[in-house]
C-alpha cells in the first residue's frame, strides 16, 4: 500500500426505521486516499454495497464545503468527527490512523430522532425558528449603507452569531441535549441590531417556549456546544440570550 493510501475499520449504525432497534454493523475499507473526505468514503462503502445487492447507508449531505451542516455524524463519539471548527464533509481520512476503527453514529438527541441509519430529523429546530416570526421592518429598495447607524461591536456580534448553520451538533454534544447555543444564536443576532429590537422580548419567549415543548434540555454550563460548534459560535451568547428573556418577562411582552 502506497504512502497515500489507507486502511479503515469502520462500524457504523444501521436502523431500518424510527420505530426499529439498530446497532452497529462492521465493514472494512482497503486502499483509500488519505486525502478524500469521509463522506466520499462512505460513497465508496455505498457503491460496493450497491454492486452486492445490499442497502446503502442513508446519510444527509448537501453543500459539502462546510456551509450548510447537513452532513452532521457523531464520529468517534464526537459530534462532526475529531477535528475542530469543522464539519463532518471538512473531515479527511488523514485524520484517521491507518488501520484503525472508527465508529460512526447518527446524533444522539430524543428531539432529534433517527429516520434511518445515520439521518436524524431536525425539523425541531425548524419550529423553533418559527416560532421566532418575523422582523417588523418595512422593505423596498436597500437603504444607504449608513442610514440605520450600528456600532461596529454589535454588528461584528451579531455576524458571529449569525454563522449558526444551525447542524445540531451543539445538542448531539450537551449531556442535557440542550438547543441552547442555537437557539441563543439565533436570539442574539437579532437583538445586536436595530431592526431585530421591536420584537425582542416576544421572540425570546416564544421561541425558549417552543425548545421546552420540543423536549430539549436545559443548559449546565458544560460547554460541550461550543467545543464541538464547527462555526465556533460562542457560549456568552447563552448569557445574552436569559437576560433577553427576562427582559421579555418583566415587560409582559
Amino acid at each position: 500500500m502506497s504512502d497515500n493510501t489507507m486502511s479503515i475499520n469502520l462500524k457504523i449504525w444501521r436502523q431500518v426505521g424510527p420505530d426499529t432497534p439498530g446497532g452497529l454493523q462492521d465493514y472494512r475499507m482497503e486502499g483509500l486516499d488519505k486525502n478524500m473526505s469521509f463522506l466520499e468514503c462512505l460513497d465508496l462503502l455505498n457503491e460496493d454495497l450497491i454492486k452486492k445487492g445490499e442497502a446503502a447507508i442513508e446519510f444527509d449531505s448537501d453543500c459539502r464545503e462546510g456551509i450548510c451542516g447537513t452532513c452532521g455524524l457523531n464520529i468517534q463519539g464526537v459530534a462532526h468527527g475529531p477535528k475542530a471548527a469543522v464539519t463532518t464533509c471538512e473531515i479527511r481520512m488523514r485524520h484517521f490512523p491507518d488501520g484503525g476503527t472508527v465508529i460512526v453514529e447518527p446524533f444522539r438527541a430524543a428531539p432529534l430522532p433517527v429516520i434511518k441509519d445515520l439521518v436524524v430529523d431536525r425539523s425541531s429546530l425548524e419550529r423553533i425558528m418559527e416560532a421566532g416570526g418575523y422582523v417588523s421592518t418595512n422593505v423596498g429598495s436597500a437603504p444607504d449603507s449608513n442610514a440605520v447607524p450600528i456600532p461596529k461591536q454589535h454588528a461584528d456580534k451579531a455576524m458571529d452569531a449569525a454563522s449558526c448553520i444551525g447542524c445540531g451538533a451543539c445538542i448531539a454534544a450537551c449531556p442535557n441535549a440542550s438547543a441552547s447555543l442555537f437557539l441563543s444564536a439565533k436570539v442574539s443576532q437579532l437583538s445586536y441590531l436595530p431592526q431585530g429590537h421591536p420584537e425582542r422580548g416576544k421572540r425570546a419567549l416564544a421561541m425558549i417556549a417552543q425548545m421546552d415543548k420540543e423536549g430539549f434540555g436545559a443548559c449546565s454550563n458544560h460547554g460541550e456546544c461550543e467545543a464541538v460548534c464547527p462555526k465556533e459560535v460562542s457560549i456568552e451568547n447563552i448569557a445574552r440570550m436569559r437576560r433577553e428573556y427576562f427582559k421579555g418577562a418583566l415587560s409582559g411582552a
